[in-house]
């Protein structure tokens, strides 16, 4: 490996441990803005984990960095409400008991005389629910910010309505074969005089503006057909006999469906692909597709842990869709920068990467599952929940719902958590997935 594709290696890995940090500041600082809008007490503010390299207090919050850059953290007084009795209970044997004890006791280790009005638990549960909900909220804005704003200025690889070569005969796509034998008739584009370099601007007298629609009609086409061709700087109308062949089948989205093969009219050229910027209207759509494909990823993580714990102990081979964890995709940011591609395709490559771990932050958090934002989220929405049911049937208020009975489920999702991530890790580092 030469010195240049190790600086440019490390410089991708620094460029995103840059982006990752931000990420997760600009998460914390959402549960923080919106904890001392309610009047919450915020002792640290966080990035990172292990031991403080930096720190500054600013009022009654400690401002710092931590040396790994895997997480971050605010602590906020009060999270969990005390006891039955409303004092905090001495340390049980029970080991699940102990861990409600623990965080319990956790909770209000800092309290400080004045702070009983500063208590997150005696925020009323909508309080709560923005509180929580913020941080994911931002890390969701920064990744439609990013995605939109790439998107509708640098654009998408994009295949166009202008040929880049002419196919010679009429081979089945199943085939897998790009060599014409004596038996294979000539293509409907070659015997037509489809040249490269034209710019199909009509078919059958309908305009055509974009490769999708000019797909959808040559495949709906079988027999005569006219084209409407620029040609140097004039138009020119070609007249074509689309033939039945076996192409490659579409999903609803118009992508190409993997190894499947359906009879469709057939013309003969490969278009041309160029980066396009989208519309804002075109942005949007993809933005709900990749949030859609997104939600799609995190159902189906148990389903890959296999070949997941294939790909990192044994010879499975690591899937392109494989979950990647911090290490996989900082390593996926130096291969970036060791692209043999335009200095703004490498930048924009970069910002997507960035958006796309920000949306799954946005959606990991949600879950709800403690210690998750979600979990929290879904503690004070029963809190209200039974409040409310009690209010209506005119029953005593049933008091502030206690998060800290759920611990034992949430060391158990932790550990789970904590599995994962090191499977994760293992298979980043022994078998990565590639973009070369």
């Amino acid at each position: 490996m030469s010195t240049t594709t190790i600086l440019m290696t490390v410089l991708g890995i620094a460029v995103f441990a840059v982006g990752l940090l931000f990420s997760i500041a600009w998460h914390e600082l959402g549960h923080l803005s919106t904890a001392k809008l309610f009047g919450i007490r915020v002792p640290q503010y966080m990035v990172g984990f292990g031991p403080t390299i930096w720190s500054r207090r600013k009022g009654d919050t400690e401002y710092g960095i931590k040396a790994i850059p895997a997480g971050g953290y605010i602590r906020m007084i009060g999270m969990f409400p005390p006891g039955p009795d409303g004092r905090l209970e001495a340390r049980s044997t029970s080991p699940w008991r102990g861990m409600i004890e623990d965080a319990r006791s956790a909770a209000f280790e800092e309290l400080q005389p004045g702070d009983e009005s500063r208590l997150f638990y005696t925020r009323k549960p909508w309080k709560r629910v923005i509180v929580m909900f913020a941080g994911p909220f931002m890390n969701l804005v920064l990744a439609v910010a990013i995605f939109m704003g790439v998107a509708m200025t640098f654009g998408f690889q994009t295949q166009t309505t202008e040929v880049a070569g002419v196919q010679q005969c009429v081979i089945a796509q199943s085939e897998n074969r790009d060599t014409c034998e004596t038996s294979d008739p000539v293509s409907p584009a070659k015997a037509a005089g489809l040249e490269e370099g034209d710019k199909i601007v009509a078919f059958n007298g309908q305009k055509i503006d974009d490769w999708a629609t000019l797909s959808d009609k040559i495949r709906q086409t079988i027999g005569p057909a006219t084209i409407t061709v620029q040609r140097d700087g004039r138009e020119q109308t070609l007249n074509a006999v689309l033939k039945k062949n076996a192409v490659a089948k579409k999903d609803a989205d118009g992508e190409v469906v993997p190894d499947q093969y359906v009879s469709a009219g057939y013309l003969g050229f490969a278009a041309r692909t160029e980066i396009v910027p989208l519309s804002f209207g075109d942005s949007v759509v993809r933005m709900g597709d990749m949030i859609e494909n997104g939600v799609d990823s995190i159902i189906a993580l148990p389903s890959k842990i296999p070949a997941l714990w294939n790909a990192a102990f044994s010879d499975g081979e690591r899937a392109d869709d494989s979950p990647v964890g911090v290490v996989g995709a900082a390593r996926i940011g130096g291969e970036v920068m060791n692209l043999d591609v335009p200095a703004q395709n490498q930048i924009a490559m970069m910002l997507f990467l960035l958006a796309g771990f920000n949306l799954s932050l946005f959606l990991f958090n949600m879950l709800p599952l403690l210690p998750l934002d979600g979990g929290h989220i879904a503690g004070a929405l029963w809190e209200a929940l039974r409040r409310n049911v009690a209010r209506v049937f005119k029953r005593p208020d049933p008091g502030p719902f206690d998060v800290a009975k759920l611990m034992p489920v949430a060391y158990v999702v932790a550990g789970i958590f904590i599995c994962f991530t090191l499977l994760v890790l293992v298979a980043d580092i022994v078998n990565p997935v590639k973009i070369t």
